[in-house]
């Protein structure tokens, strides 16, 4: 057992454990945070190469227990996925400090000051299956907002994991941040115990498929941040340009399709559908996407083999795999209302030259991410340039989205006065409030 996992202290007293250092850590200084982040990027370069060989071992054990292709995929952490993960990092620690900043500065009266302030969460716990550079993406942006994280990491990551919070936790011990501040458990019945601990963690933030995310929400009383499905979907209208509309199904279909913002049906405008889709078709066949049709679709592609037939249960599907469900339908407001039926709110991208047309689907789809002329997989914290993110919400209140600092930071209000008291302030003769907003 690796330094990194929890021995036999209860874990009621790591979460304990956790909230005091995060304590400590949202006093420490910009600097400090800063410092911190790039010593864990160094240390998790120094130890590549135990990652990776543990990453190995973790996929070795995965092909053996017969995991699921997509969690498979995800599981994998290869040399350029390490890499870009530390430079996640790296950008984590040059974004703007999101702590105390000044968000209302208010006289209320002659030295009665007003202030809402920028302050940590406190304490996170981040479970998620597979993706084990999730783990680095998390710890940095924990550092950087001042708050504690307790990870869990999926069974089918466990050598992965242990390795990367090895190496973290080394990073910070050459700081002044104390390394407990990050904390990793390994076992399911920790993640139910996790999820009843509401007294000391403030945020749980689930990363994984829809049924493990469910099962998240259903379990906890604590604050959930997450997604349980990520049914995108890509609408080519009938002014699409045709060599963007078959490189952006391409790319939103095929670029990794185990993630949560590839697409998963497609949408053909009837009038377009004729012309386009067999050269749509041609390319996802060549990139061995597996399609299912309805029946207008499978009318125009009779010369194609293979075409399966598209049912009720396609359109609420989330692949996560080379399978792609088509739709014709007669209208754009067809489409949208389609998209507004069977979406996850997480997605939704549109292929048209026409601006107005654009300007109705960006504004009646309902998601967190509507996009014109370009792929549902742009949808990134580190593609937005968040750095990294900690998860996607597809929840209506914020945050929204590829979620990063922002997400991680609550406020607090500040008041300084000399003497003031309420009573001032009401009665007949009521003295009035100046509500002066300052630079």
């Amino acid at each position: 057992m690796t330094a990194s996992v929890i021995g036999s202290s209860s874990l009621v007293d790591i979460a304990h454990k956790t909230r005091s250092s995060a304590q400590k850590l949202a006093l420490r200084s910009t600097a400090a945070r800063n410092e911190a982040i790039e010593a864990i990027a160094q240390a998790l370069s120094s130890a590549q190469a135990d990652i990776l060989a543990a990453n190995a071992a973790d996929c070795d054990r995965a092909v053996e227990s017969g995991l699921a292709k997509p969690l498979y995929k995800r599981l994998q952490l290869d040399e350029h996925k390490l890499r870009d993960a530390i430079a996640g990092v790296r950008d984590v620690g040059k974004i703007p400090d999101p702590l105390g900043v000044c968000q209302i500065h208010r006289k209320l009266d002659k030295g009665l000051i007003l202030k809402r302030v920028t302050c940590p969460l406190g304490v996170l716990g981040v479970i998620f299956e597979a993706r084990p550079e999730a783990a680095i993406q998390i710890a940095a942006l924990a550092i950087k907002s001042g708050n504690g994280v307790i990870l869990k990491g999926g069974k089918e990551a466990i050598q992965s994991c242990e390795a990367i919070v090895t190496a973290i936790k080394t990073g910070l011990a050459t700081t002044t941040i104390d390394p407990d501040v990050v904390q990793l458990l390994t076992s399911r019945e920790e993640t139910l115990e996790l999820l009843k601990l509401d007294r000391y963690v403030d945020l749980i933030i689930p990363r994984g498929s829809n049924a493990f995310v469910r099962f998240v929400q259903e379990n906890t009383r604590i604050p959930v941040l997450g997604h349980a499905d990520g049914i995108c979907h890509l609408y080519i209208d009938e002014t699409a340009d045709l060599e963007k509309a078959i490189s952006i199904t391409l790319d939103a279909k095929t670029q990794y399709p185990a993630a949560c913002n590839a697409i998963e049906t497609l949408l053909i405008h009837r009038a377009i559908a004729p012309t386009v889709l067999p050269s749509i078709a041609t390319a996802l066949q060549n990139a061995q996407v597996e399609l299912r049709g309805d029946e207008q679709t499978r009318a125009i592609l009779t010369n194609f083999p293979n075409i399966g037939i598209a049912t009720e249960e396609d359109w609420q599907t989330e692949y996560s795999d080379l399978i792609l469900a088509i739709k014709i339908v007669d209208t754009t407001a067809d489409a949208i209302a389609h998209i507004n039926t069977y979406g996850s709110k997480h997605t939704e991208a549109i292929i048209t030259e026409d601006i107005e047309t654009a300007n109705q689907f960006m504004g009646l789809v309902n998601a967190a991410g509507v996009f014109h002329n370009c792929s549902t997989r742009f949808a990134d914290g580190y593609r937005y340039g968040f750095g990294a993110e900690v998860g996607i919400s597809t929840q209506q209140m914020p945050p929204r989205g590829p979620v990063g600092l922002e997400g991680l930071v609550t406020y607090k209000y500040q008041m300084t006065g000399d003497g003031h008291i309420v009573a001032t302030y009401t009665g007949a003769d009521a003295k009035p409030f100046i509500h002066k907003d300052l630079g």
